[in-house]
């Protein structure tokens, strides 16, 4: 790569967060009103991940619209059964672009994180904490819903670990349709069991009825032997009734779903969404993995660009940020599937996700708030500040030393503005970037567009951005800051495709001139985080001694066409030598890498990102390494269990709610929840 092909890209950890950082809090009044929520809470406490704990808390929650809540409940644990109705006050920090956090309800010193959609749905999870969880609340609509406003055909996906043991985890898709009049005929279901792997068994459940209470539904499935689900379920829905949400008042399972065929589907633009996983491909090995996560979202043309926030406390202690894409392709019937989850889409562009056997999971993706700039002012979008390279979209963490594309309004005065030197400037055309209140290095300006690297000192938890255009000042946009946020710059300067990857002679790595099988490579791209020795902001790297990453860089080929996956030895991961704002790493082709498309994975220490593309050749040729350096291979496992837990020890942080569960536990014997003798 050359420093002039950069002229045309314009458009193209944190461990636990313990304690309230600090948070922009203009957004708060997003979240005003009454609203119906549930939380699933999960405590993986042994090494085959079975359960040590589990809570379900279900009720209303009333927001004052600046900042505080008041919670009327119930809890259900599997140790004491059901406890309520209770009534807990709490904090809440939301940010202009919709993300926050809320204080935990129930976990002393703990947060939920995550975003308000558009219709005021706040989606998320704690991420953290030693335990598992997925927290959904959504604002009661005016006049409630009631049973005639209840009519229609509905998609649900809902998980339920109530048998607190990944075998018997279950999975399903339900469909639903209410007639208007308190009835659901019988519905169907297709369902995924953790010990059957890949099969699915389907049902006809028999005579359902619903009733209302004060906006929500509670739907009755018939007592049998045989049923996935019998007993109740409360249902919440959204203002315009597209989507839905609820649980069991009996179990820990958890339902999202949407209305169909109430318009034609779209899907597209960007997203705030949250999720559980259970991943049981493993079990043959002795254990199953469950993951919760929060996050965002960018579809477009058929490719989605995600963002998910994760923690499996079984593989990491600590949570970690995960970006990659994904293809869709909505059929007449508003649905489409990738091969671990189907997903169903409504006309208001609401997506949930039912999890394909071995990989059980739902996930719920809801259209992102918007924030309208003010005629004239300088604008920063608060969610348009993202990684240059990915373009991993606005839950993605900021990092040391990472490109960033800023957009918004008004942001400079001329069509564009280029650095011409090296340091970059820290004022270009009368404009400044202030990270944490420094200004940092800028590449390019336009009033629209600015390209600028956070400066190496930016290493507190949060990280405050805004613009200045001649002494006037932009709003403030908010994130956490990570480790290490890597994003490979694409050819098609996007964030989609092949990435910006050279052969040894400066040539790009292209479907007809693919990569060899032990040939190195040089990877362009930016996120890497801190290096050594230090450089000065928006400085070149240095060619000697070369500028290394502090943290330890990982890679992967990943094929898209099966699933193989090996890792890529790295000979060196720094700055790019004689390039400011750029990281390098140059990697070999490993002998078991599938020829073809590969996602490109590479991974630190608090991050893992597998976004772009690398063509690979069908056999080894003979390839010259000379031009690329090549320093001492850098080694990270990947994410495996390395020190599985005794059966009679639990994780740290098992605790909670003043409970202490010292041993596996089984289902609750009441009617409301998925039978393990349901077949």
């Amino acid at each position: 790569m050359r420093f002039a092909r950069w002229l045309v890209v314009f458009a193209a950890a944190l461990g636990c967060r313990a304690a309230a950082p600090a948070w922009d809090t203009s957004g708060n009044g997003m979240l005003n009103g009454t609203y119906y929520f549930r939380e699933v809470i999960y405590g993986v406490g042994y090494n085959d991940g079975s359960l040590a704990s589990a809570d379900a808390l279900y009720g209303s929650i009333t927001f004052n619209g600046s900042g505080i809540y008041s919670i009327t409940a119930y809890l259900l644990d599997a140790q004491n059964g059901l406890e309520g109705p209770g009534t807990v006050n709490g904090n809440y920090w939301i940010a202009a672009s919709g993300y926050g956090f809320l204080s935990h309800p129930v976990i002393s010193g703990a947060y939920i994180f995550g975003s308000v959609s558009q219709q005021g749905i706040f989606v998320g999870s704690a991420t953290g904490a030693g335990y598992n969880d997925l927290f959904i609340a959504a604002p009661l609509a005016s006049p409630s819903p009631t049973v005639a406003s209840f009519k229609g055909s509905y998609s649900l996906a809902g998980l339920d670990l109530s048998g607190g043991s990944p075998l018997t985890n279950l999975g399903y898709l339900l469909q639903l349709n209410p007639d208007g009049a308190g009835n659901l005929g019988s519905p169907s279901v297709s369902i995924y069991e953790g010990q059957d792997g890949s099969q699915v068994f389907n049902q006809t459940l028999g005579k359902t009825s619903y009733i209302f209470s004060n906006g929500a539904a509670v739907v009755t499935f018939p007592k049998s032997s045989t049923a996935a689900i019998v007993g109740q379920e409360y249902l919440y829905f959204s203002p315009d009734g597209n989507f839905v949400f609820g649980g069991s008042p009996q179990a820990f399972d958890m339902l999202v779903g949407v209305r169909t065929g109430a318009g034609a589907p779209s899907f597209g633009g960007l997203y705030v969404q949250a999720g559980l996983s259970q991943d049981d491909s493993a079990l043959a090995s002795g254990y199953g993995l469950l993951d919760t996560y929060y996050g965002s979202l960018n579809a477009t043309g058929g490719v989605a660009i995600e963002h998910q926030h994760v923690y499996d406390v079984l593989v990491n202690s600590t949570p970690y940020d995960e970006t990659f894409s994904d293809s869709y392709s909505l059929s007449s019937g508003a649905t489409y599937s990738t091969p671990s989850m189907r997903y169903v889409v409504a006309a208001n562009g609401i997506r949930i996700g039912s999890g394909i056997g071995p990989y059980l999971g739902i996930n719920v993706a809801l259209p992102a708030a918007t924030v309208q700039a003010q005629n004239g002012a300088v604008f920063l979008n608060p969610t348009g500040v993202v990684n240059a390279g990915s373009f991993a979209p606005f839950t993605a963490p900021w990092v040391p030393g990472e490109l960033l594309t800023l957009y918004g309004s008004n942001l400079a005065v001329h069509p564009l503005t280029v650095a011409s030197q090296v340091p970059f400037p820290t004022t270009l055309d009368g404009v400044q970037v202030l990270v944490n209140g420094v200004a940092a290095p800028i590449y390019y300006t336009t009033p629209g567009q600015i390209s600028a690297i956070v400066p190496y000192a930016s290493t507190t938890a949060t990280v405050q951005i805004q613009v200045v255009n001649n002494n006037v000042s932009s709003n403030v946009v908010t994130n956490f800051s990570g480790l290490t946020a890597p994003g490979v710059l694409t050819q098609s300067q996007n964030g989609f495709g092949y990435g910006d990857v050279e052969h040894a002679d400066g040539s790009l790595v292209t479907p007809g001139k693919p990569a060899q099988i032990g040939e190195t490579v040089a990877v362009y791209l930016t996120g890497l985080g801190a290096v050594n020795p230090a450089i000065a902001d928006g400085s070149a790297g240095p060619v000697s001694p070369l500028s290394q990453t502090t943290n330890t860089i990982t890679a992967y080929l990943d094929s898209t066409s099966t699933s193989n996956s090996v890792q890529a030895a790295v000979g060196y991961a720094g700055l790019a030598p004689e390039l400011a704002g750029l990281y390098q790493v140059n990697l070999t082709i490993p002998a078991g890498a599938t020829a073809g498309d590969n996602y490109l994975e590479l991974a630190g220490p608090d991050s893992d990102a597998l976004v772009s593309l690398i063509a690979i050749a069908g056999s080894s040729g003979t390839s010259s390494a000379s031009g690329i350096m090549r320093l001492a291979p850098a080694s990270r496992g990947r994410r495996t269990i390395s020190a599985p837990l005794s059966p009679s020890i639990m994780l740290p942080g098992l605790h909670f709610l003043n409970r202490d569960v010292n041993d596996h536990w089984s289902s609750i014997p009441s009617q409301g929840y998925l039978q393990s003798s349901w077949r």
